[in-house]
Formats: structure tokens, sequence, C-alpha cells
């Protein structure tokens, strides 16, 4: 074998790592034999140990020919090892000296032999064994010192010192292998890992140019089409028109199907959270829906409880999409019967609610052996009873993802041939807890038929600029928006609209984002920077196909005054165009109350806007309730395991994360979200509000997110993040802090001067059961956890100026360590303030908690009490059977809400 063969042999990716150390491992331990050979002839001329030299280097050859001519690369490591270790050591310690020859260094280097070439229980297995043979071989030395055949002097020197130089440069040009082929290992990996993430970058930019392609006819063919709805027309033109209608929106449905899809396996789908009408969200679905039902000749039911608030908080569009996805397929699998939707709705609160939505059909059922896979992309569950029916089989995979990044549930009953029902639950929150009242299908469904089309206002004095470059585009609206009489100039590029705007004042201006030379986005900006321009503080709406939350993200960030996606309505258009022009050029000709009720959601969500947000991070540990109650917007950080990043609290839970490392061999590592993420979060925030107050982990802890939150708050001019020096639920003490000085008006610089004298009467500390997460996060030794471990030692940690450090130990049982800890928290109950108490835990039982909550009510009472699970980054780091008391000190000047 030539020099480049040997290369090419021991860097191919074709050959597994493991052969190659193997057999990098005989060549050495043959080539260390055969230099002892020629040792033994010129020191002790002995032809019989010459000879057992020469016969292992045959076997050793032998053995390594034959494990890798027939691919037993793990049976020939055990039994190289095992003639290695097991018969030539002994043999060599006494034959060769004992302790005054070479014997130990093979004791040496058969243990780096062990350890490069075996693994798990057979590693074990060995080193035991091989303890034993030289625990054996030294008893002989010591005890029985004749049966050593002892050298002479010159000969133990020599075997010694010959010996020592061989097996040293043996194994570290082992381990120089060794490493040498862990790098390039990972050098391929890495490649891989960036082509994965290029091609999935590629993937994600074809699908939205994709979106985008096609949500542009569509616009077309469904803005047209509303314009021959509203014509005084036949019925059976009018039915055709809606038909049209309904097959559009299911076509702009599955398209977003694909879209989400691509965003979910990049990690990239976000919730676009904002006031919406429950009716209004109901009567579109059944408005796309019905036509499919009668089509097949079923029944369509639509069940509505009438104490529903009529007005919900949470993304209606996903949650649309959910309905309709479900709705379809029941539809799609039901041949003869019904389908029917049931709305429900558990009240929580004032301000939150759980949403119910059954959905039963009388369809081909599912086998009960189906279900586990019912939510897996791109399958489809009894392909042999479903073969006929078109579809891609994303649907239902779409559903669970969503529902779950929403905080709800799903769950499936279904009998074979006899039907199934879907149960979504959804937390919303409330925004008007009016009832919504009965909700008339039948009515709703007679609207879509209604051809004496009325506009809800006029403005003949009104003049709008529309920017788009595809003709179709500036077509639809000017139909769309012809009955209202606004005067409607149109252009095809940026730099027309900068021409008509330098001489022509514009009250409203529609602009599409994707243009050819300049963009909206840039367009935007010229027009608000044109000197001489006429429309600098004119409002100018983004009109796009670009239907995904990074992109409207962007849009909140660059200021535009509203947001419309294609296609569009006439009905979104006339509300938008209506909120913009001054009052006093517009004739209101329709419903006065329809159009606040239509335009309302959107005034609640951007112009009511809040003088500062309060937000903060996952690892705050704030349950939902009170994140609902003082309405604090919370980033998840990230937990990064061996098979990928995951989202705090909403792709990981607790529970996940400690079943997860109950393999010792598996790790966590908690991290916090990018700049690039918390850029988007804050843009969000700025949407709403004028400032944001941006409540942060400890900047002194192992991986917080502070330092990157203050790099990303650099983008704004009003965006302020505070160093809690805290983490977990005292993190969220400071955040409600934060809110009731918002509430009292306070600018941001007077609440983070406020939260700097505050900060020091929060108390945060946990008692642990042991070190052992803290030393597999890195953040400790392990030699420190095992010594603790063996004490039977529980530790205290605080959070001293910000630094995680022990602060005492308690001994003996969980129990007694437990109620030691409580004693010394409330050894000075005098100063806690007793309004509100956190108790943050990691893998308790309730009965574990109800112990904890007996003993604290002897010591004293509080007005609230929340007994917090804490996220899979805090659990990451502290293991299970942990538990913190976090607590303010008193100060009755302060009155929390």
């Amino acid at each position: 074998m030539t020099k480049e063969e040997r290369r090419n042999y021991f860097f191919s990716d074709e050959v597994s790592i493991r052969e190659r150390m193997f057999v990098t491992d005989i060549f050495f331990t043959c080539a260390i034999l055969f230099i002892t050979c020629i040792e033994i002839i010129i020191v002790s001329q002995s032809i019989r140990d010459v000879l057992i030299q020469l016969g292992l280097i045959l076997v050793l050859i032998t053995v390594c020919v034959l494990s890798v001519k027939f691919k037993k690369i793990g049976a020939g490591c055990f039994i190289f090892c095992a003639i290695m270790s097991f018969g030539y050591f002994p043999i060599v310690f006494i034959m060769s000296g004992g302790l005054y020859g070479d014997g130990p260094l093979w004791f040496i280097f058969n243990t780096v032999l062990i350890s490069m070439l075996l693994f798990g229980k057979v590693r074990t297995v060995f080193y035991v064994i091989e303890t034993i043979s030289a625990t054996a071989c030294y008893a002989i030395s010591y005890f029985k010192p004749e049966m050593i055949v002892q050298n002479n002097n010159f000969a133990a020197h020599t075997f010694s010192y010959v010996g020592l130089f061989a097996i040293s440069i043996a194994v570290g040009m082992l381990l120089t292998m060794e490493y040498k082929l862990f790098m390039l290992e990972r050098e391929k990996s890495q490649k891989q890992m960036k082509e994965i993430e290029n091609l999935n970058a590629s993937q994600n930019q074809f699908f939205s140019s994709m979106s985008h392609e096609i949500r542009t006819p569509i616009n077309t063919i469904i803005g047209l089409n509303e314009m021959i709805l509203r014509e005084n027309i036949s019925e059976e033109v009018t039915e055709d028109a809606v038909n049209i209608r309904s097959a559009g929106k299911l076509l702009l449905n599955l398209i977003n199907d694909i879209l989400d899809m691509s965003k979910f396996q990049s990690g990239k789908m976000r919730l676009m959270i904002a006031p919406y009408s429950i009716g209004n969200m109901l009567s579109d679905i059944v408005g796309m829906l019905w036509i499919r039902a009668k089509e097949k000749k079923l029944e369509f039911h639509i069940d509505v409880s009438p104490d529903i608030p009529a007005e919900l908080v949470g993304d209606d569009v996903r949650i649309k999409q959910v309905l309709i996805n479900i709705l379809n397929n029941a539809i799609k699998y039901t041949n003869e019967g019904s389908v029917s939707l049931s709305v429900q709705c558990e009240h929580k609160d004032n301000n939150n609610c759980n949403m119910i939505f059954t959905i039963t059909d009388t369809g081909i059922g599912i086998k009960s052996e189906d279900i586990p896979y019912l939510f897996t992309a791109f399958k489809r569950v009894d392909e042999h009873s479903t073969h006929h029916i078109e579809g891609t089989g994303l649907g239902l995979s779409i559903v669970k993802q969503f529902v779950d990044l929403m905080g709800g549930k799903v769950t499936v009953n279904s009998v074979y041939t006899k039907g199934s029902t879907f149960i979504v639950e959804i937390p919303q929150g409330v925004n008007n807890p009016a009832p919504v009242g009965e909700f008339n299908f039948e009515a709703k469904h007679a609207l879509d038929k209604v051809s004496d089309y009325l506009p809800k206002f006029e403005a003949p004095d009104a003049r709008i600029l529309v920017v788009d470059d595809n003709e179709s585009n500036l077509l639809v609206v000017t139909k769309l928006l012809r009955d209202t009489k606004v005067k409607i100039d149109t252009v095809t590029s940026g730099a027309m609209a900068l021409n008509r705007t330098l001489n022509v004042r514009y009250n409203v201006i529609l602009m599409d984002h994707l243009m050819p030379e300049m963009d909206g986005v840039e367009c935007r900006r010229r027009i608000k920077g044109q000197t001489g321009g006429r429309c600098r503080d004119i409002p100018i709406v983004i009109l796009t196909a670009n239907a995904d939350e990074q992109n409207r993200e962007l849009y909140a960030k660059e200021g535009f005054d509203g947001y419309l996606v294609k296609p569009v309505s006439g009905n979104e258009l006339e509300n938008v165009i209506y909120r913009l022009l001054p009052s006093d050029i517009v004739r209101i000709t329709g419903n006065a109350n329809e159009i606040a009720e239509d335009t309302i959601s959107w005034m609640k969500g951007s112009t009511k806007r809040k003088m500062v947000a309060i937000t903060t991070e996952s690892v705050a540990d704030l349950p939902k309730e009170i994140a609902a109650r003082f309405d604090i917007d919370v980033i998840p950080h990230m937990v990064k395991t061996n098979e990928g990043t995951f989202k705090d609290g909403t792709e990981i839970d607790t529970i996940g994360v400690l079943k997860y490392m109950e393999d010792s061999s598996r790790h966590v590592l908690p991290i916090a979200a990018s700049a690039e993420d918390l850029e988007s979060f804050f843009a969000k925030q700025l949407a709403t509000s004028n400032n944001v107050v941006h409540i942060s982990l400890s900047e002194k802890i192992e991986n917080s997110g502070c330092a990157i939150a203050k790099e990303a708050a650099k983008a704004f001019d009003n965006v302020f993040v505070f160093d809690s020096t805290h983490l977990s639920s005292a993190q969220g003490l400071l955040a409600i802090e934060a809110c009731r000085l918002a509430d009292e008006g306070k600018s941001p610089e007077e609440i983070i001067e406020q939260l700097e004298k505050v900060k020091d009467k929060v108390h945060t500390s946990f008692i642990v059961d042991s070190l052992e997460f803290l030393s597999r996060t890195g953040q400790v030794s392990r030699r420190t956890a095992g010594l603790i471990k063996s004490l039977w030692a529980r530790p205290v940690l605080v959070l001293k100026k910000g630094k995680m450090t022990v602060g005492k130990f308690y001994f003996g049982t969980r129990e007694n360590a437990w109620k030691k800890y409580i004693n010394s928290i409330f050894s000075h109950s005098s100063k806690i303030d007793d309004r509100i108490l956190f108790i943050t835990y990691v893998g308790l039982t309730k009965k574990d908690q109800d112990w904890i909550r007996a003993q604290i009510d002897r010591k004293m009472q509080f007005t609230e009490i929340y007994f917090r699970q804490a996220s899979p980054a805090i659990a990451a780091n502290c293991g299970a059977g942990t538990f913190g008391i976090l607590w303010r000190e008193k100060d009755k000047k302060e009155n929390w809400a």
C-alpha cells in the first residue's frame, strides 16, 4: 500500500472511525512488539522470547486482516484488547522482571487501547478485569517474588527505558491520530450542517417567493370576482361567483399550509396576536366550506354558544387555518351524513378564556393504530381506503403545530367506519367580554348572495395614490374603491411615485413592497424625507403579498400606517381608507356602527398605544395569569440539546428536559434568544407601545441574554434593557414592579431608576438535591458535585450581586433539609412583604408542594402564593427536587395592582 493509498484509507468517508483506530492501534502495537524483539536479541538473546513476540505479531495481524475483511470490527477490537490485557500483560510482567521490566508500562498502554476501542459495559468489564489482573501480578511480585523471572541490572534498565519511550511515542501518536480524525469528522459535520442550512434557506425562499407569486393572480381573481358579486346578476351567476370566491380562499389556505410548514421546519414560525371578532372569523370559515359540503350533499351544522365573548385576543388567522384544515378533512372523508362545528367557551377570568372547538363528522373514521401518526407531515393514514382522496398530507400536521404554538391541545376520538370527533382547545385573551349572542348561520350565509352592494362611505374630495408594479393589482384596487368616489392615481414604480408626491398632495398612499429598482420600504423612506415633497406627513399603507410575521414586523418597524395582505377584499380596503382619511372629507353611506366595529380591532391594537410596555424572558418564571394580569409579554429563552435547539416552554417543556437528561450522556445548555429574535420581539412591542422596558436575566449568569438584549436595543431609540441581577420568579417580581410604575405614568428612565432601588430588596435562593445538573452544564466541576453528593449535602444556591453562589449546606434527609431552608428564610419574616410570594420548583409532586405550603403557612400568611414549575432553561441547571422561595422586602409606600 503506497503512502497515498494509506492516507486515502485513513481519511476515507467509507471507512468508520472505529475501524481506522483499530487498524492504527494494531499497527503501533506490532511496531512496539518488533522493537521489543530487537531489544531481546541485543540484551538477553532469548530465542523463546523472540518467538513469543513474533508469534503475537502474526496473531494480531491475522485478527486485523480478518476483522476488516469480514467487517467484524467490534469483534476484532474485543479479541485484540483481550489478548493484550489478559494474555500478554501478565506474561510480560512475570517473564520480564515484574516491577523492574516494562510490564507496568504495558498496563498503561492496554488501558489506552481499551478506552479507544471498546464502549459501554464491555469497556467497564475490561477495566475491572485488567485491574484484577494487575492487582494479581503485583500481589505475586510481593508475596511470591520467586515466581518472577528477574532480569540483570542492565537488562532491567534497558527494557524499562526502551519500553518507556516506545509506548509513550505510540500513545502520543494514537491520541494525535484520534484528534485528527475527530477534527476531520467535525469539519465534515459543520460542512453538512451549513449545506442543510443553505438548503433550508433556499427552500424557505422558494416557498416565500411561490406564495408571493401565487397571491398576485389570486388577488386579481378574488378582487374582480367581488366586483361581479356587487352587480345586479342572476341567482345562477351569483352562486357561481360565490363558488369562485370560496375556491379561491381554499386555495389561499393551501398555499399558507405549504409556506407555514417550511417556517415550522426552520423554526421561524411566529404568531400575530391582535384583537379579533369571533363572529366574523366563524362567518368566514362557514362561508368558505358550506359550498364543499353542499357539493357532496352533506349537512353542515354550526352551533355557537351565545356566551362567547364578542371580541377575543389571539391569532385569528392561525385559528381559522386550524379549523379550516380540520373541517376540510371532515368534509373530504365523509361521503354521507353530516359535518358539525360546535364552539364553546370556558371562562377563566375577565381577561382570559379557553375556546373549545369541536368538529364532528360521520365519515370513514380512523383506525386506532393510525391515530398516533395522524399529525405526521406528508403521511396519510389508512392509504388503502383513502388513496382516491386528494390532499397534500400537510393539513393535520399544521393543525397540531399551530395548536401547540398557541398553548392549546387537540384530541381525537374516532370509531373506524363510524366517524371522528376533533376537539381543539386554545387559550385566548378577552378584549370585549360582551356575549356574541345567537349566531345565525342562515343570515350570515344569505349575505353572500346579496347583490345590492352599498359602499361604507363616499369621499369625492379625497385623493389616494396606489403604487404597484403589477397592472392587475392596480386594476383590482381601482375597481374595489370605485363606488367610494375617491380619486385614485396609479403608478407602477417607486420612481414614478416620487415624481407624483413631489407635486401632488394625497390623503393616503397604498404601497406594494416588492418592486424592481426601488421597493416599497425604500420608497416610503424617500417620500418621508423628500425635499419639497407634498406627502411627507401622509399615511402610507403597505399592500403586499408577503403575509408572514417577519415582514409584518419589518413594516411595523419601518413605520407604515397600515398593513393589507393580498388578496385584499373591498371591505378591508374601505376600512383602512376610512380610518386614515380626514373626517371632514368623508360622508358615511353605510352603517356607522358597522364601520366602527370593523375598524375598532385595528384601533385597539395599534392606535391606542401604551406609553411603556414591560417585557421579560421565559426564565422569569411568571405564571400565565400574572403575565396576563399585568400585560407582560415574554420572549422565550432557547434550550440547546444533542438533537437541536428548542424554544423554552413552547417547543420543549420542563418535564421533557428532565426526562431527556436522565441519560447522563445527553447535554442540555440553556441559551438566550438571538439578537435577531430580540429585535423582532422589540419591533412587535413598538407596534403598540411608545417605549419598551425589558427586564433581563442577571448579566452575570451563564448564557444570560442581557448583553444580547442591550445590543438588540441599540437598533431602537426607545427600548430600555434593565439588568435585574436576578433570575426566575425574582426577575418576575421586578417585572411586576415595573408594570406598577408604568401604570402610574412613570417614564422609562424613572422606571429604571426606581428598579435600581427595588432590586436590592428582592431575594433569590434555591435548595437543590445536588450540583449534578450544574456540573453537566459546565458551571461547577464534576469533582465538586460528586464530593457534595457523597456527603449527603443539599446546597442552597443564592444570588448575590447578580452572581450565583453556594450559600449554605443542609445535611440529612430531603425533608429535614427543606425544613431548615424554610426556617432560615422566615427567621426574619418581619421584613418579608406578605402580598405575594413565589415558590418556583422543578419536578416536585403535588404532595411535595402541599407539604411546602403547609410549612410556609405555619410561618406566615400571604395574600397570594404562587407555585410555579421552573422554565426548562432553569430546570436544566437545577434538576428535579429543586425549589426556591423568592420574595421581596416590605415597603409600605408600594401598592400592587
